[in-house]
């Protein structure tokens, strides 16, 4: 996977997968400006220590990813 460091950037952000122990509520704002990008950065709310990893759907699924 590949993600670029800010809006318009070329460079590329190195990325490392680790296995989740915790789970974090964060904050999203779902704007998007007219290249795709989202306008604003996720904000940490707070761990979530009543939830297990194994209790969050991947990435891409589960309910929400439907809604799009």
């Amino acid at each position: 996977m590949t993600f670029s460091a800010a809006w318009g950037s070329r460079d590329v952000l190195d990325t490392t997968l680790v296995h989740a122990v915790l789970v974090a509520e964060v904050s999203a704002d779902r704007a998007v400006d007219h290249g795709g990008v989202f306008r604003h950065p996720l904000r940490f709310q707070r761990l979530r220590l009543d939830v297990g990893a194994a209790d969050v759907p991947r990435f891409g699924e589960g309910p929400a990813a439907a809604g799009g």
